[in-house]
Formats: C-alpha cells, structure tokens, sequence
C-alpha cells in the first residue's frame, strides 16, 4: 500500500475527503518525523514507538574489493510494533497449539 492508497482507506473508514485525510496523514508523519529527530519517542499504544537509536562504529567490508573499511557511529529511526499491532500480524501462539492439541486428541 502506497500514500495515495492509505489516504484513500482512511478517507472512506473516517468518512472524510480524500483531502482532509492527506493533510492530516501528513501532518502526523511530519509530527512523527520532527519529535524523533529531535530525539523524543512517539509511543502510540497498541500500535507502536517511533524513536532514534544510535548504531556503534563498525568495520565492514567492501564488497567489490574486500578491503576492510570502518563505518562511522551514526543515529537511524527505528520502530518498534506495540502487543496489538503484533497479535494482529501474527496471531498468539496459544491459539496454534490450542489447535494443535484438538487435532491431536481425534
């Protein structure tokens, strides 16, 4: 799903324009974007945080020449799903073997 697509699927759940509905997508992903880079979290429960996490100075490896070289310490965006976003994705594994056991016991 792209941006156009989303805006479409939030207009039609919110039941407002297409327009209304960019702009306030908009507006959070630019709201989202500022208070991570600023260094905050954006904890949306159920659904998850956004935050910046500092990544060490490393060596790697050029791949073209195997020469070794060293990758500079850097800060990236990263984000973490809530419980409800993961449950949704991938069901509990209580359900499985709930499953498992009544096809077990025929």
């Amino acid at each position: 799903m792209n941006k156009s697509e989303l805006v479409d699927a939030i207009a039609h759940k919110a039941a407002v324009t297409k327009k209304d509905a960019d702009t306030v997508l908009s507006a959070v992903m630019d709201t989202i974007m500022d208070t991570v880079s600023s260094g905050d979290k954006v904890t949306l429960v159920g659904f998850g945080t956004f935050e910046a996490r500092q990544r060490q100075a490393r060596e790697g490896r050029n791949p073209s020449t195997g020469k070794p070289i060293k990758i500079p310490a850097t800060t990236v965006p990263a984000f973490s799903a809530g419980k409800l976003f993961k449950e949704k994705v991938a069901p509990a594994a209580e359900e499985e073997d709930t499953k498992t056991k009544k096809k077990a016991k025929k």
